[in-house]
């Protein structure tokens, strides 16, 4: 049954949750794929075409999450609309999965990479300084530097979210308008002032892939889907979002078009400095860019940047995971201690805490891994909660969105036919972390089983219209 206690109150504007949808975009992936791309693609035609693609597929998602969310405004995402969809297993599967793989993982893989960053100028931070070791591949853990910073940077952030959340809200909207105005700050005098050369746009390279051009073209659009993960975001704080039935899809909208423009953008200065011949294969992209175009000491500079807008996805991840768990706990489907909201501050305290423990462990493994194992798992759900579209608008009362209704059903099919081949691609390229991921969300349908399965369905709570 539904847990009583103080509630989430209505409080995050529209300028706030863009914010997060920003935030949870702008991270790690713009910063390291292009030399993957450049290297496999070899054309700057398709270069720009696959950006531009996964663009248009997150705003495709957006749509038919704003639909979702505009229908259930309660905090939550996935885990409300599956729950309402296929049943509370489901529900609580996608819970979980989100829980451990949409934020806890990304919280320690970005603090991890923030670490990293802050190592060009304290060498003791970077991944390579390991004081212990065990194991390899897929089952390595390490502590060195790079875990002691990025728990250090999860503690802070983790703090700074449990008193009252227009304060993480208020931190947020300073990091991320900070973000944008150091990238727009590249951008502009990258373009204008930067040794580059518009010729590198017609300069093709010779490509290190042997899959077929167009397969690969399908191939690489999995390293830009990670990259534009997280439009979604404004969907696990709907309860906290004043007038959420018009303000929801607006800050999906606004964020990825926000974002998708951004990524074009951004790319376009990558190209400017450096041929895709310069590109292929490098991870560094933003220094290596910066050095071509302002020099050897502007690298430091730029480095210095993407640390500053990976600190504000963590704060994002840190902020909208817990809701999450929140709305699962309050339903009887986690831990009942989740549900609890501090009666002073408002903000779902223990859930907070949990999440930052389980992102601290997670830091003792590695980027690669832990980048594997979150695209596999999050994308089978977002897939699933597009396609349950099609139940819902069935039911009687269904508030259609018109943008959706556009054509129906292209939108949603064009979604769940790429996401479903990506799930294929996963299971084919690393079927090792693919069967560590089923294993992980198959444990958690277990424990529903064993241990929760008289929860109740979710209802709306009284903050939710």
């Amino acid at each position: 049954m539904t847990l009583s206690g103080p509630s989430l109150l209505r409080q995050i504007s529209l300028s706030a949750a863009v914010a997060l949808v920003v935030s949870n975009m702008v991270g790690t992936g713009i910063f390291t794929t292009p030399g993957f791309l450049a290297r496999d693609l070899g054309d700057p035609r398709l270069y720009f075409a696959i950006w531009f693609t996964g663009g248009i597929i997150a705003l495709i998602g957006a749509l038919c999450y704003s639909e979702l969310g505009v229908n259930f405004p309660s905090s939550g995402g996935e885990y409300v609309f599956l729950t309402q969809a296929y049943g509370p297993v489901w529900g609580f599967m996608t819970g979980w999965t989100s829980f451990i793989a949409g934020f806890a993982a990304p919280v320690a893989a970005t603090s991890l990479a923030f670490a990293d960053y802050c190592g060009f100028f304290f060498p003791a931070f970077k991944q390579n300084n390991v004081y212990w070791h065990v194991g390899s591949g897929l089952w390595s853990l390490q502590i060195g530097g790079a875990q002691i910073l990025a728990c250090a940077t999860v503690g802070v952030v983790t703090v700074a979210n449990l008193f009252g959340v227009q304060r993480a809200a208020a931190l947020q909207k300073f990091l991320t308008g900070l973000k944008l105005s150091v990238i727009a700050t590249f951008v502009v005098l990258g373009l204008t002032v930067g040794t580059g050369n518009w010729d590198n746009f017609s300069l093709p390279t010779l490509r290190e892939s042997s899959i077929p051009l167009g397969a690969q073209f399908g191939i690489s659009l999995f390293y830009v889907y990670v990259s534009f993960s997280g439009w979604n975001a404004a969907t696990y704080i709907a309860e906290e979002i004043r007038d959420p039935v018009k303000n929801l899809p607006r800050a999906l909208m606004i964020g990825t078009s926000l974002v998708t423009v951004l990524f074009l953008v951004l790319n376009m200065v990558y190209v400017y400095a450096a041929p895709l011949g310069a590109m292929k294969g490098i991870a560094t992209i933003g220094s290596l860019a910066s050095s071509r175009l302002f020099g050897s000491q502007v690298a430091g500079l730029f480095s210095a940047l993407i640390a500053i807008a990976l600190l504000a996805m963590v704060n994002a991840m840190v902020t909208v995971g817990p809701r999450v768990v929140y709305a699962m706990a309050r339903n009887g489907a986690f831990f009942a201690t989740a549900a609890k909201v501090d009666p002073h501050w408002r903000t779902p305290v223990p859930a907070i805490l949990m999440q930052a423990i389980v992102a601290m462990v997670m830091t003792l493994t590695t980027l690669p891994s832990l980048f594997f194992f979150i695209g596999f798992t999050l994308n089978f759900f977002s897939v699933m909660s597009v396609a349950s579209l099609f139940l819902f608008r069935k039911r009687p009362g269904w508030k259609r969105l018109a943008p959706v209704s556009f054509l129906w059903p292209l939108l949603p099919i064009v979604f769940i036919v790429v996401g479903a081949w990506m799930t294929i691609f996963g299971l084919t390229i690393e079927p090792k972390i693919a069967l560590v991921a089923c294993l992980f969300i198959g444990a958690g349908a277990l424990f529903y089983q064993r241990q929760l399965k008289g929860a109740a369905v979710w209802q709306p709570s009284s903050t939710a219209n």
